[in-house]
């Protein structure tokens, strides 16, 4: 990769959402968290404060993307993907909204199911059932596992949403999520139950590497709030008359729309790597036609 390529992608990685994200994930770890002490025990107190503020961080964030996008609808449809808004009257929702449908399924299943995994990892640690990290002792190896946590994210991601695309798991607990054709905000955490067990399960991860508990906030909450974005159904949200923000989600929003591609977002490119990339061409909508049809026929044969 050319020099300029690569300080170009670093810039990008470190300065985007990762950052900002990073920073949510510290103010609650120093201000918004109960002590590591405080999990020694599993009380009700610690774990309800931690429900709390996952609980209030969700409706901020997503609540803001909505309520601009599609409650004021402040920029109409400019820069949205699809030309109708989200439906209201249809029987594969639950109350026949599908914004409904999805806030149900975000806080009746993802936020407790992310709260769960949270305080579990924070019980471990409180415990020394997993070793953890001091910034005294370790500042770099801190830093750098907060570096790479994005990586490590995208690659679980895509392992964990290809599975999701088997046939069972498709017809029984991934559907429910692309029952969102026309995709907003809400719909990023709109998920069966199990799919939010595979989603959160990534955090996992600081059960077998040493890390510090603001390492699992951080990849909890990245994992919380980046489908708010990726699902928003604009590629751009202005901020004024002259700017805009750029979301970087259409490669999700052709995957709620041809299914079988784009199953990662591409700051690594396994998609590309593993033929399953679409950039919303014909050319590529061919090449994803030919590809399933071979899959049929092979399956038949």
């Amino acid at each position: 990769m050319p020099k300029s390529a690569l300080l170009g992608w670093l810039r990008s990685y470190l300065f985007g959402w990762n950052l900002g994200y990073a920073v949510i994930a510290v103010v609650f770890w120093v201000g918004l968290s109960p002590a590591l002490t405080a999990f020694e025990t599993l009380s009700a107190l610690p774990v309800l404060a931690i429900l709390a503020r996952n609980t209030l961080l969700v409706l901020l964030f997503y609540g803001i993307y909505h309520l601009r996008l599609y409650t004021q609808q402040a920029q109409d449809k400019r820069f949205k993907y699809h030309p109708e808004w989200p439906s209201n009257d249809s029987g594969v929702f639950l109350l026949r909204n599908q914004t409904a449908d999805n806030m149900i399924w975000t806080f009746a299943s993802a936020v407790p199911i992310w709260t769960l995994y949270e305080v579990m990892t924070l019980w471990a640690m409180a415990n020394d059932v997993i070793s953890t990290l001091s910034w005294q002792s370790n500042p770099v190896a801190i830093l750098l596992i907060m570096f790479f946590i994005p990586l490590f994210r995208e690659v679980h991601f895509y392992l964990t949403h290809r599975l999701l695309h088997w046939g069972p798991l498709y017809r029984r607990i991934h559907g429910l999520h692309h029952k969102n054709r026309n995709p907003g905000p809400w719909s990023g955490l709109a998920m069966h139950p199990v799919e939010h067990l595979l989603y959160f399960s990534g955090v996992l991860l600081h059960w077998v590497i040493a890390s510090h508990p603001v390492h699992a906030v951080y990849h909890l909450i990245h994992l919380g709030l980046a489908p708010a974005a990726g699902h928003s159904g604009f590629d751009k949200v202005e901020l004024g008359e002259s700017r805009a923000m750029d979301t970087h989600c259409y490669a999700h929003y052709l995957h709620h729309k041809h299914f079988e591609c784009n199953y990662v977002d591409g700051t690594i490119p396994l998609d590309r790597w593993f033929g399953t990339f679409h950039d919303g061409s014909d050319e590529c909508t061919q090449r994803l036609r030919q590809r399933l049809k071979e899959r049929r026929s092979s399956r038949a044969s």
